[in-house]
């Protein structure tokens, strides 16, 4: 008896353990029942929120889906300004799951690389055309913030048809088909939602940012190059506008050395000459009050330089007045 009590009461144990399922926090629950998803009254998917819920044991089995912020990282992508200049942008989106029934439909059965195909399908037709409508200055300045954001918004609340500047038809179709099939499948009122937009397929998008902006290596060489050339030109105008300062200045610093030494040399000129007329005058005032002493005094430094040297020969007649002042005082006396 005890044995059959244990026994049924592992079974009841299973049984209890089997009908509990937890969705954990994050993440939102959705029951299929034969392979069937469970919906409700309006025919959309039966959504468990998390905590512990109950099910059909070994009949029913839990799809979780992720309630969490998803990152897609896409693949950089050559992109063509309003300039016909081409970009190689290098981006990621933020989004998350808005509504899990809806979604769940439209992924077929909550494959978030089906999802991610449609979004990133959508993303890149709208940033193409955004920046087909910027240049190159708009995006990678100022703009660039509004660029992200109009992106955003527009894959939210999707392109208003015709009166949309900015149109992706491609994208839009798949969207709309995927939405159209959601619809179908479900029978209550739902409120009106842009069939071109992400919210069809029950996905919000929290951001859209671009990593890196570069140039293909075609053009970035061409651009470097240019500004290589450019830079050159910059430089050979700079040499030779220092080289004409310097000319300039060479010349100015010549013409004021040629000035002060022609100023100074007429100065030296000027003091010399009127050193050597002060020196005459005094030389005249001394010698006029002795005119016998210059005439002596000329004589001694006439001799002193006629007898240098010893091999000068002078011919001379002995009474010539150039011998006045050797001859004794008696004969120069009776000579005056």
């Amino acid at each position: 008896m005890r044995k059959s009590f244990i026994i049924v009461l592992a079974v009841v144990l299973v049984v209890l353990y089997a009908s509990l399922f937890v969705v954990q926090e994050g993440q939102r629950g959705i029951v299929m029942r034969f392979g069937k998803v469970l919906r409700d009254r309006e025919n959309k998917p039966l959504v468990y929120q998390p905590g512990m819920h109950f099910k059909i044991p070994f009949l029913e089995s839990v799809k979780s889906l992720d309630a969490r912020i998803q990152t897609m990282d896409n693949q950089a992508d050559r992109f063509v300004t309003k300039e016909k200049k081409d970009l190689i942008v290098d981006s990621y989106i933020k989004w998350r799951i808005s509504d899990f029934s809806r979604y769940y439909l439209a992924t077929g059965g909550g494959d978030v690389s089906q999802a991610e195909v449609l979004l990133k399908r959508k993303f890149s037709d709208r940033l193409r055309s955004e920046i087909g409508r910027l240049d190159v200055k708009d995006i990678v300045t100022d703009s660039r913030g509004r660029l992200t954001t109009d992106v955003r918004d527009a894959l939210n609340m999707g392109s208003a048809g015709q009166d949309d500047e900015i149109a992706t038809p491609a994208a839009d179709d798949a969207i709309a088909s995927v939405a159209a099939r959601v619809e179908r499948e479900t029978s209550g009122k739902e409120p009106a939602i842009n069939p071109n937009s992400m919210a069809a397929l029950g996905i919000q998008v929290v951001d859209v940012r671009i990593k890196q902006i570069n140039l293909p290596t075609e053009v970035s060489d061409a651009i470097y190059n240019r500004m290589r050339a450019e830079r050159e030109a910059v430089a050979r105008s700079q040499r030779s506008q220092g080289q004409e300062e310097a000319e300039k200045l060479r010349a100015a610093a010549d013409y004021e050395v040629t000035r002060t030494l022609a100023e100074a040399q007429r100065s030296a000129l000027i003091t010399r000459g009127e050193g050597d007329a002060e020196a005459a005058k005094l030389f005249a005032d001394a010698f006029s009050q002795d005119p016998d002493f210059y005439a002596f005094i000329r004589s001694l430094r006439a001799y002193e330089s006629s007898f240098k040297s010893t091999q000068d020969v002078m011919v001379l007649s002995p009474d010539s007045d150039f011998f006045r002042f050797m001859k004794s005082p008696s004969s120069s006396t009776t000579s005056h």
